[in-house]
């Protein structure tokens, strides 16, 4: 899937409209708590802008509900503006209160090379979810050239996503370099792995990842499974689960998992347990199908651990989407942290598959010691499931 990128248009005295993925988490008083989303967009904002271009930016925050807007307004891009102009203080950042109406229009005319303009929340218009016409029509007269840095949302086919590039008729149509790079890593290296390649899954409901388990038992040496989901699968087996989250309307689909996986899909040996869903509570360590009818699951045990680890620690390709357990709460983040640190100690391609993986490798301080950390959760799932993405697909070819 070789796309042109950024680097193949000539921007000079020209409008980039570019989509990023600016939906950065904002604490109570609208303070940016992570701000990698923006961090990561830079490199093809400055390409632009070093090259004698200007940039109009679109991006989404958040689910604006659009019916008061007094409760949208904590979904601004304000503070991403605000934070754009600190990481780039020698090219003016400027903000227009609305996407598509008279001051976005002004805003749009008046802006110079070398210049950078964010466009209100695309999702406070109705027209971003539907993919009006008119809407993506008067989005698409901002630039001479539309490129796509917003792999977060690449499996969605959102105005700004489909219908814009679509009306820009023959201006060029490329992805930016963190869509380039995120391509890369999550198809290329699944498409033609180093192996062995393993594969951990973890995360809560088995019924959300189903496609990403199959798919990648097709393509994997081993697929280890983590996080709550394993209850499922002790309950298919005939296991005790407790008070353990579990899907009893999905042990089917566990039972049809495993016929498919035999020894390809590795489940955990034991289950680190607690009374109570507090750091403080009582803790047990059982055998996998053994937790006592008080006692919740809350991570993998110290056996799987270790079996996890040394089967991590001799693959040249990694996975990884899901927490094996509760990972915010010690002592229940043993078995991420494990898994965390024995993709480090690999001498593997090391691919985090965004959403909690993403998060709980920066927690860990480990971000800098893989391969490539996802910035799109939901983006990543899907593409590790084989979707091809309408977004990506519309660009112009190498």
């Amino acid at each position: 899937m070789a796309k042109k990128t950024i680097a193949d248009v000539d921007v000079q005295g020209k409008a980039v409209l570019m989509r990023v993925d600016f939906n950065v988490p904002l604490d109570d008083a609208l303070h940016i708590t992570d701000d990698r989303r923006i961090t990561e967009a830079l490199p093809s904002i400055t390409s632009v802008l070093d090259r004698g271009g200007r940039v109009i930016l679109m991006s989404h925050l958040g689910r604006p509900e659009g019916k008061d807007p007094a409760e949208d307004a904590k979904y601004s891009l304000k503070p991403a503006a605000t934070r754009l102009q600190e990481l780039l203080p020698k090219n003016p950042v400027h903000f227009a209160s609305d996407t598509v109406g008279d001051d976005a229009k002004a805003k749009v005319a008046a802006l110079k090379d070398g210049e950078i303009l964010i466009l209100e929340n695309v999702r406070f218009n109705k027209g971003e979810k539907k993919g009006d016409a008119e809407y993506a029509g008067v989005l698409a007269s901002f630039g001479d050239a539309y490129c796509n840095d917003a792999f977060g949302t690449c499996h969605r086919t959102e105005g700004s996503m489909v219908a814009v590039p679509n009306a820009m008729g023959g201006k060029p149509k490329v992805c930016g370099f963190l869509v380039e790079k995120e391509i890369k890593f999550l198809s290329e290296a699944i498409s033609n792995p180093q192996r062995p390649f393993v594969a951990i899954v973890g995360g809560k409901k088995v019924a959300d990842k189903i496609q990403v388990i199959k798919n990648l038992l097709a393509i994997c040496d081993t697929v280890l499974i983590g996080g709550a989901m394993a209850f499922t699968f002790s309950l298919a087996k005939g296991g005790k689960v407790g008070k353990s989250y579990v899907q009893p309307d999905k042990v089917d689909l566990a039972n049809e998992l495993m016929a498919l996986g035999g020894d390809k899909l590795v489940l955990p040996l034991d289950t680190h347990c607690g009374d109570d869903f507090k750091s403080t509570c009582n803790k047990l360590v059982v055998k996998s199908g053994e937790v006592p009818e008080e006692y919740e699951g809350f991570d993998i045990g110290p056996e799987t651990i270790k079996a996890y680890s040394e089967i991590i620690k001799s693959s040249k390709t990694v996975v990884w989407n899901g927490p094996m357990g509760v990972f915010e709460m010690p002592p229940f983040d043993a078995g991420t942290r494990a898994v965390a640190e024995a993709i480090v100690d690999s001498d593997s391609v090391s691919i985090i598959g965004g959403g909690d993986s993403a998060a709980a490798i920066q927690e860990f301080g480990l971000a800098d010691k893989v391969t490539h950390v996802s910035t799109g959760g939901g983006a990543s799932l899907e593409m590790l499931e084989g979707k091809k993405f309408v977004a990506v697909e519309l660009l112009d070819e190498k």
